[in-house]
């Protein structure tokens, strides 16, 4: 009976240490005689010492920055990108037994990507659909990681720095391209106020008295004036107005009218 303790205690030893927690993000992979067995799921597992071993995989979100770098456009300029890919583990036992560091080999399929996405393009290209090449580096990574049990999830160029001549070049393009702007609003501008201004004055032709109302709220206008001289058109409608058509022709008279402080 006594002999029979020491061995109840050893195989309660090996008992406990045979017990392996996997965490709910995690999945075990279990090797029998070095050989894959199957995926152990979260909780408590097995493991026999010596004949089996096992390799945790973190199945979460994760992300990744891609190191800076330079690149070529299809128009020969070198730009300096950056990116972070987000990415998670669809399949752990493709993540431990198809690729050596599945981490790493995710990380230099990016910066080959992002090199030959960028390449493809040009710089005009880069700098105004960003997000279209973003979705194209995505969906090329996600393919070629397949095999590895790797599901990419996304793909954000982060930061595109550009050469300082040729940030100088785009400002003045920017600039160029503001002025022509203001150019065509000022014009559009003066077509439209002329249009009212030409309507205005058919509508004060056409009205008898608009022309004399219309001088008058002139003169009042310009009565508040500091200055010592108004010159102003006396149209031939306001003469009529005070029956002077028989005794003055013409279509205006200019008359001058000076005021004393």
């Amino acid at each position: 009976m006594e002999a029979l303790i020491p061995v109840g205690i050893i195989l309660l030893v090996l008992l406990v240490s045979s017990i392996r927690q996997i965490e709910e993000y995690e999945r075990g992979i279990l090797f029998t005689f070095g050989k894959f067995s199957r995926i152990l799921k979260p909780g408590w597992n097995i493991i026999v010492p010596i004949f089996q071993s096992y390799k945790k995989v973190d199945i979460r979100t994760k992300a990744v920055d891609v190191p800076e770098q330079d690149a070529i456009t299809k128009d020969n300029v070198t730009v300096r990108i950056n990116a972070v890919i987000y990415y998670k583990v669809f399949d752990a036992s493709k993540a431990v037994l198809e690729v050596q560091n599945y981490y790493y080999a995710v990380e230099q399929l990016a910066q080959t990507t992002m090199r030959n996405a960028v390449g493809a393009v040009t710089l005009d290209e880069l700098l105004s659909e960003r997000e279209k090449i973003s979705t194209n580096i995505c969906k090329i990574i996600d393919e070629a990681s397949d095999p590895w049990g790797i599901k990419v999830e996304n793909v954000e160029l982060k930061d595109i720095r550009l050469p300082e001549e040729m940030q100088r070049v785009i400002a003045k393009i920017a600039e160029a391209e503001r002025e022509k702007q203001a150019v065509i609003t000022k014009s559009i501008g003066e077509v439209e106020a002329s249009k009212n201004l030409a309507e205005a004055a058919r509508t004060m032709a056409s009205t008898p008295g608009a022309l004399h109302l219309r001088t008058l709220a002139t003169i009042n206008d310009v009565s508040s004036d500091q200055s010592n001289t108004i010159i102003f058109a006396i149209p031939l409608e306001v003469l009529q107005a005070f029956g002077m058509e028989n005794t003055i022709k013409g279509s205006d008279i200019v008359k001058k009218i000076t005021k004393k402080e």
